[in-house]
């Protein structure tokens, strides 16, 4: 398998991504007064095909992010069918996971990569309501961030719906020879969606005791794998950080308020990174609007598009 390698001169930071694994980007290693901090956590000889391609690095959850309830699902009368991917039986994690992807571009500090259903994998039709297209970029750029662009399109005849996610492991600590659970994760979220046998039943929660990640929760007290909502922002942007005391390190990802409405937290059982998880909508969305409940599915026009951005940093806090 062929791997890209992304390399700022100015600022030593590096990225690796893995185009015939998902394009999933499976390093991040930013370098902080002349120190490398590896960001994202991945199994040894992940882009070698190791691991499974939803447990590494930063994962791409498209046409759907989380669940859907059983193997199939309606949409304008039709009945879609869907391979089970969960021990409970459910779909999980849409089609472009795990697929090879059509790399575009490529420079010392960016790289750009497109996922057509249609063009790519032609036996996936059957399985969703019209083709799609989805474009997403990595760059380097100045002040240790590596940004990322989704650009979704329907090239299809029909309405596309579609919800979209990434599944990020970052690593804690953030710096060799820290505590992981001294570091605090920070999400600025209300509630969460009441979960039963991982699908949410269309309640949602207060985020309060062990689930209070607004404004800083110790990793040693999460035991989490929920859907968060409510996300605060702040000029069109959420804000989402680890922070290490122990390093005065601070990681922060921040992506697009207009479309990205929850956030899952989970908690990977080696508990060496914490996930957090931008959704444009909730999982199982089809059962949440098909109960009219409002769940953030998306559903585009032929021709009609949509652009996302997501941005990892590390900076010091001293």
């Amino acid at each position: 398998m062929t791997k890209i390698e992304l390399h700022d001169k100015a600022s030593g930071d590096r990225a690796l991504i893995a185009p015939e694994r998902g394009f999933n980007c499976y390093s991040f290693t930013p370098v902080i007064d002349g120190q490398p901090h590896e960001l994202l956590w991945a199994v040894e000889g992940f882009e070698r095909g190791e691991g499974r391609p939803s447990g590494s690095g930063i994962p791409l959850l498209f046409p759907f992010a989380g669940r859907i309830r059983g193997t199939s699902f309606e949409w304008f009368g039709e009945t879609y069918e869907l391979p089970p991917g969960d021990a409970l039986g459910n779909a999980i994690h849409g089609f472009v996971i795990d697929r090879p992807w059509k790399v575009l571009e490529q420079s010392a500090t960016k790289a750009v990569a497109e996922f057509q259903a249609s063009r790519e994998a032609p036996d996936l039709q059957p399985h969703w309501p019209c083709d799609y297209r989805i474009r997403v970029s990595y760059e380097l750029r100045a002040s240790h961030v590596l940004a990322s662009l989704i650009h979704i399109e329907n090239p299809g005849a029909e309405p596309l719906p579609f919800w979209f996610g990434t599944h990020p492991y970052f690593r804690v600590p953030l710096a060799a020879g820290g505590s992981a659970d001294a570091c605090v994760v920070d999400v600025p979220a209300a509630e969460y969606w009441e979960l039963r046998e991982m699908l949410p039943t269309g309640k949602r929660l207060p985020a309060d005791g062990d689930r209070r990640l607004a404004g800083g929760l110790p990793f040693a007290r999460t035991k989490l794998d929920d859907v968060f909502t409510g996300l605060a922002s702040r000029d069109g942007r959420v804000a989402t950080s680890i922070v290490d005391p122990q390093s005065q390190l601070q990681l922060t990802m921040e992506f697009s308020a207009e479309y990205f409405r929850e956030c899952v937290v989970y908690n990977p059982p080696h508990r060496e990174a914490i996930c957090i998880e931008p959704y444009t909508a909730a999982p199982d969305a089809f059962t949440l609007e098909d109960r009219h409940i409002e769940s953030g599915l998306l559903a585009i026009a032929p021709g009609e598009s949509i652009t996302l951005a997501i941005d990892i940093g590390l900076r010091s806090t001293r």
